[in-house]
């Protein structure tokens, strides 16, 4: 876990993260550090996050939501994953519903945890399970969509308005017409990478992160970026098998019976698209180029 020191934050953000992790944690005080949750950059992981916060104050984390979020469906998402079975595969929240923040957005509180980092040996197996696990927990009638359509939708106007000379736009309105026809069979973590895995300090298991974008879905969509990663030769061919063996010896439904690469090709090529889309935004060309070529040459 990185961070920066507290006065490195507006004193405003600051003291309202130590007055919401306070209701959690009795150890909180005026003088108690706060500091953004960051973690290096790692092989799936965007080089930039879209606009959500994380803060870490004692042993609560908190989390400012980007304004877009919708408050019903967060609301949904942090309810469901109280559902059966689902401790055992995500970190739970300390509350189940979210609350506001400032600027109008919505909060959510976490316990801290240990965040993969660099130094770590990537645990494709261990996700992979939690993923494949997650895809046959039964889905409940009131289940939220995953929201990985609509950041796909976001990835391809950013495109369309900002960098027509790329003329992938056209590629990502395909890719969003496929993804959303996909059938949606299951409970979709929906942006996973390798950030999105952490333990509580006294298990050190490896559980799932991140709600946002948590729901109902198609699972070949949680297995896109690693293989999107694997066709921009951005990790190894035996990175990508231990993670494709766990998947299918847990049972995995995302890649069907058949040769695996028909069944995440769409998605693979629809992750690369958008973290290309937030390397071009960071001023990273030069990243976007290699990811973009990945999904060319998956076309």
């Amino acid at each position: 876990m990185d961070g920066r020191p507290a006065t490195a934050l507006p004193a405003e953000i600051a003291g309202w993260v130590r007055g919401v992790a306070a209701t959690h944690d009795p150890r909180v005080g005026p003088a108690t550090p706060v500091f953004p949750l960051l973690t290096p950059s790692l092989p799936t992981r965007p080089l930039i996050r879209e606009h959500s916060e994380v803060y870490v104050c004692a042993g609560v984390m908190v989390k400012i939501h980007s304004a877009h979020t919708d408050p019903g469906r967060l609301g949904r998402r942090l309810f469901s994953l109280g559902g059966t079975d689902m401790d055992r595969l995500w970190i739970q929240p300390l509350a189940y519903r979210p609350f506001p923040a400032p600027d109008g957005r919505l909060g959510s509180l976490w316990p801290r945890v240990t965040v993969l980092s660099t130094i770590d040996a990537p645990p494709w197996e261990r996700a992979a399970t939690l993923l494949a696990r997650l895809h046959r927990i039964a889905v409940t009638e009131d289940a939220p969509p995953s929201g990985a359509t609509s950041r796909l939708s976001r990835a391809v106007d950013w495109l369309s308005a900002n960098r027509p000379d790329l003329a992938l736009a056209s590629t990502g309105a395909e890719l969003r017409k496929a993804l959303a026809a996909a059938p949606a069979s299951g409970w979709v973590h929906g942006d996973f990478h390798l950030g999105q895995l952490g333990h509580t300090p006294l298990r050190s298991s490896w559980k799932l992160l991140d709600a946002d974008a948590f729901g109902l879905g198609d699972p070949a969509w949680d297995l896109g970026r690693v293989a999107g990663f694997r066709a921009a030769d951005l990790i190894d061919e035996a990175a990508w098998q231990a993670f494709l063996g766990a998947y299918t010896d847990a049972g995995g439904p995302g890649v069907g019976d058949g040769d695996p690469w028909d069944a995440v090709r769409d998605p693979a090529r629809a992750a690369l698209l958008m973290v290309a889309v937030r390397q071009l935004q960071a001023g990273r060309d030069a990243d976007a180029a290699v990811l973009l070529d990945g999904v060319r040459r998956l076309g």
